[in-house]
This record gives structure tokens, C-alpha cells and sequence, in this order.
């Protein structure tokens, strides 16, 4: 790997909102157990609605191009 790509590992915090919402929805696709009063599908995609933002805030905040307030090395003209 790069010096570039490594230093940029904490991207792969945006990988959690893809999980969520897209790999686990065969794993959560059911409605047996309720939660707070929702079916348990409603309740995981509430949980994918409040955690998506936490997860882009950390890949955020960790990655060093943000933290230096830089652009990435594309030069637009």
C-alpha cells in the first residue's frame, strides 16, 4: 500500500452505512421479535438511520486530508 492509502484507513468507517442498510437487511428480515414497538426490520433500519451520520462523522474526523483542511491532490483548473 501507499503512504496515501494508508493514512486513510479511517474510510473504511464509511463501510458501516453499507452494512447496515444493504448487507444485514437478509440477516434483519423478519418481524418476530418487536423492539420499542417495532418490528424488529423498522427498528434495524432506525438504528442504520442514527448510526449512518456517527460513522461519517468518525471517518471524518480521523481522516488526515480533513484534519489539515486540504484538497486531495486533484488540481481542478
Amino acid at each position: 500500500m501507499t503512504n496515501h492509502v494508508k493514512g486513510r484507513r479511517s474510510l473504511l468507517w464509511l463501510t458501516v452505512p453499507f452494512l447496515l442498510f444493504v448487507a444485514a437487511i437478509p440477516l434483519a428480515n423478519r418481524a418476530d421479535p418487536v423492539i420499542l414497538g417495532l418490528p424488529f426490520l423498522f427498528f434495524w433500519a432506525l438504528l442504520a438511520v442514527i448510526l449512518s451520520p456517527l460513522a461519517i462523522w468518525l471517518a471524518a474526523r480521523k481522516d488526515p486530508y480533513y484534519l489539515r483542511d486540504e484538497a486531495e491532490g486533484t488540481d481542478v483548473d
